[in-house]
Formats: structure tokens, C-alpha cells, sequence
């Protein structure tokens, strides 16, 4: 006779079932976000002919593009007119992932035409990484984004009624960190870096354009844009350099040495 007491071969098949939908699931998320994953050269091919619909796996699939990119795979032009392509895609990771590998190859000239173009691109880090990969192609069209790179910005409003913060003076904020409301319309900032002060009260009214924040620099930013300056910098930008020479507040010592070398570039390129 069955022990009333001792669970049925029903309980112990739910019990088997929840623990190995607790190994597949995250396994599942994982296989399906992680970018590290290798990909087939039938999946890259798949995953972007499907950008449109599914931007996620088109941008990992652009992620291991320039992984063989970096490893002087010759088999990755292959795929160079579908990262050009990339760039008019609504989905702002494809953009932004595609003006950034762009850089890697500066011998492929219709690179340098497409980042060219997205210099104009809504998004800030669109044109900051088309910026930054078009100083490998030594072109001073970068340069106006590249001397923005080393300055503070501001958030401003894009409408017009009363502003209420989600912020304080001293958070980090990293682009799209929700930084206020201004009625019911959302702000989000397009910069990385630090609010180092609000710029009006809390609960006020506003205009479209007011300047509701003021935002640090980022030291990676930072970083990336003395070494892009490196190679196309001009006169017009040693202040900028000499001032993270001095030191900024915030700023790791890496960012003075690659400041110095930054000037010297300048300097023996415009004797």
C-alpha cells in the first residue's frame, strides 16, 4: 500500500521540472544576450539580414565582425557593406556599434564616406564614436565633436512646463539615465558624466531649450578623444590639452600622461 505521506511521482515530476527550468532559462538568456558567444559565419549572416526586425542579435553579430576585424580576418570585408548598411538602421546599439567599427579599417574608403555622414546623426554617441573612428582616417571633420569630448555639457528641455528632478547634485548619470520630467515629457541625458549642478529649482517652469543640468566629462571619453587628438589635433586645440595636463578633478593619471603626449603630437605636427 502507497505511504499517504510520501509525495507522488507527480510532485517529484513538477519538482524536476521547476530545477531544470531553473538551469535553462538563464542558460537561455544567456545564449541569447551574451555577446562573447561565438557565432558561425551562417549565423552572422542570419542575424543581419534580420536587423530590422531583430536589431539585439544583428549587433552581436556585428560585435564579432570586428572581433575578426581585430584579428586581420580577411573573410570580415565580406560583411563591410552590411555594417555600412548598419548605420541607417532606426535601432541607435546598430548605429552606434557600426560607426565605431568603422575605425578598425581605415584603407575602405566607403567607411570613411559613411561616417562622414553620420557626424549628422541624432544621437550624440552615434557622432562621438563616428568622431573617433574618423580620426583614423585622419580627416579634421571629427574634430568639432572630438573638442566636445573633452568639455562639459548640459542637459537642456525639450519642452516647455514644470520640471521635477529624479536627480541630485553629485549622481552619475550614463546616456538615457532618466534626469527629470518637465510635465509629461521625459529628459534624458545623452551624456555620460556627473551632475554638478542643477540649474533651476526644482518645480519650475521651463522653456524648451532652458538648460536644466550641468554634466561633467567622462574620463573614457576623455581618454578616447586625447588619443584621437593625437593624430589630427591643431593649435586651436592645445588649451583644451594643456588643461588635462594641469589636472581636472576627477580625472585618473593616465589621462595627464596621454595630455602630454597628446601636445607634443601637436606641437612637432605644426612646427
Amino acid at each position: 500500500m502507497a505511504d499517504p505521506k510520501r509525495p507522488g511521482r507527480k510532485l517529484y515530476l513538477l519538482t524536476a521540472l521547476f530545477a531544470f527550468f531553473l538551469v535553462v532559462f538563464p542558460f537561455l538568456f544567456w545564449h541569447g544576450t551574451w555577446f562573447g558567444r561565438k557565432l558561425s559565419s551562417q549565423e552572422i549572416a542570419e542575424y543581419l539580414a534580420n536587423a530590422a526586425s531583430k536589431p539585439r542579435p544583428a549587433q552581436h553579430a556585428l560585435v564579432q565582425i570586428g572581433e575578426r576585424m581585430s584579428r586581420g580576418d580577411a573573410e570580415a570585408r565580406r560583411w563591410y557593406p552590411k555594417i555600412i548598411e548598419a548605420t541607417a538602421n532606426p535601432a541607435l546599439e546598430l548605429r552606434q556599434t557600426a560607426a565605431w567599427l568603422m575605425g578598425q579599417d581605415h584603407t575602405y574608403e566607403p567607411f570613411h564616406d559613411a561616417l562622414r555622414k553620420l557626424l549628422s546623426d541624432p544621437s550624440l554617441m552615434v557622432r562621438r564614436n563616428a568622431a573617433l573612428s574618423l580620426s583614423n582616417f585622419h580627416d579634421p571633420a571629427a574634430l568639432p565633436e572630438l573638442r566636445s569630448m573633452l568639455r562639459s555639457g548640459s542637459v537642456v528641455s525639450p519642452a516647455a512646463g514644470a520640471v521635477r528632478f529624479r536627480l541630485k547634485e553629485g549622481e552619475y548619470v550614463n546616456p538615457g539615465t532618466l534626469v527629470a520630467r518637465v510635465g509629461d515629457t521625459e529628459v534624458r541625458s545623452e551624456l555620460p558624466g556627473e551632475v554638478r549642478a542643477l540649474r533651476v529649482q526644482d518645480g519650475s517652469q521651463v522653456k524648451a531649450g532652458d538648460e536644466l543640468a550641468d554634466v561633467s566629462v567622462d574620463k573614457e571619453h576623455v581618454w578616447e578623444a586625447l588619443r584621437a587628438l593625437y593624430t589630427i589635433g591643431g593649435r586651436e586645440d592645445e588649451e583644451d590639452v594643456q588643461r588635462y595636463i594641469r589636472g581636472v578633478s576627477g580625472m585618473p593619471e593616465k589621462i595627464q600622461q596621454q595630455a602630454s603626449l597628446t601636445l607634443q603630437a601637436i606641437q612637432d605636427r605644426t612646427k
